[in-house]
């Protein structure tokens, strides 16, 4: 499909490639090994990070930074093709699922530790230290079995190894589990689960599978736990490309939706807030865009964003590119066209505004009938110079 062009704003064209749709999406990684061992709806595709490393010409001895890596799609799309990498998240989860999906492994041994820890005879285990909340969206028998080999788990002594298989119990467990995610909130779906060993087993027997399927390349792989905001941990002008999507501009609180993976596998982690704005107080921040009178989660949504374009901008080497995706902020009231002010605040902080691609719209309505507008979502292409 050829792209056309439309003009946008007396600074811009804008490029419409609908075709790219799904490549934003995380429904392309679902049927990929690795990619898929855990499922992330917020992320994109492999096939966009490998779009964006050629479009980019990014080779061998290039390095790429993720600022917000989600579920790691760009650092394992980046060791398929043998380039240096670095992802940068301020949830411990997706901190984890990137480092366990990058990970090198010996099969070998991941098998000898399956069949060990699966031929374990059960041990009753104590519930009281599951909360109300986490217990209602499990049968008695499956709960009682993902903590019986979560402790398994905690007695394997390589850290790859031991994060390879809580990751499996993770999956499974949520699988197994009356949780459906609807947007923002969990609700309770009960449903026939089967038994939960036999599940455990079929999830570790796919994810080892996956790695004997799937073909890497030697490269360097480093992931942070950190602020978007202020990454001082980096040194100036050493990556070659970004490529990422910031938290969307809504009111998802993305920590809540995990909240049933955070206690059972992570126990006594704080976990702070994260919003489509980075965990601000939405109140008394800087306003960008005074002419627009925008709400105030946009305000505060924009002033974390220059926050992060200048961290980006400062990392970036001369010559750098960035793919930033991003999509329009439905309010009461109106459509906050997100792709534009990214590009305005982009060009404020330095960087040049290459192009703004239109990959998916939707219809914004407010109270479910009335139309307000058009929600976009779009890639953002800048560069450094």
């Amino acid at each position: 499909m050829k792209p056309s062009t439309r003009i946008i704003s007396d600074k811009w064209l804008m490029e419409e490639r609908w075709d790219w749709g799904k490549l934003v999406t995380f429904i392309p990684n679902k049927k990929l090994p690795v990619y898929s061992w855990f499922y992330f709806k917020e992320g994109f595709s492999r096939n966009f990070v490998h779009l964006m490393i050629d479009l980019f010409k990014l080779e061998d001895g290039s390095m790429v930074l993720d600022p917000f890596v989600g579920s790691g799609t760009t650092l394992v799309a980046c060791k398929e093709r043998g380039i240096d990498s670095v992802g940068v998240d301020i949830a411990p989860l997706a901190v984890f699922v990137s480092q366990t999906k990058t990970a090198d492994y010996k099969v070998d041994e991941l098998k000898s530790i399956a069949k060990k820890m699966l031929q374990e005879r059960f041990e009753k285990q104590d519930l009281s230290k599951v909360s109300r909340f986490t217990r209602r969206f499990f049968s008695k028998p499956t709960l009682e079995d993902i903590l019986f080999f979560r402790e398994k788990i905690k007695m394997i002594e390589d850290p790859a190894s031991r994060n390879f298989f809580t990751l499996a119990l993770m999956n499974a467990a949520m699988k197994a589990s009356y949780a459906y995610k609807d947007g923002a909130v969990l609700k309770v779906v009960e449903k026939p689960v089967p038994p939960f060993r036999k599940f455990f087993k079929r999830i570790i027997k796919k994810m080892i599978k996956d790695l004997e399927r799937i073909s890497f390349k030697p490269c360097r792989i480093e992931v942070y736990l950190g602020d978007a905001r202020k990454m001082d941990f980096l040194e100036d002008e050493v990556f070659d490309a970004i490529i990422t999507s910031p938290p969307y501009l809504n009111k998802i609180e993305y920590t809540k939706v995990y909240a049933i993976e955070y206690e059972l596998f992570f126990g006594d982690v704080k976990i702070d807030p994260v919003r489509s704005y980075i965990g601000l107080n939405p109140k008394n921040v800087s306003d960008e865009f005074p002419s627009y009178n925008l709400p105030e989660a946009a305000k505060a949504y924009f002033n974390d964003m220059r926050m992060v374009f200048e961290e980006m901008f400062r990392v970036l080497k001369n010559g750098g590119r960035a793919s930033i995706v991003v999509a329009g902020g439905v309010f009461p009231d109106r459509v906050v066209e997100s792709d534009i002010l990214i590009s305005e605040l982009a060009e404020k902080v330095g960087f040049n505004v290459d192009k703004i691609i239109a990959v998916n719209k939707r219809v914004a309505t407010t109270r479910r009938v009335v139309k307000i507008g058009e929600a976009r979502e779009s890639v953002v292409i800048l560069s450094k110079s």
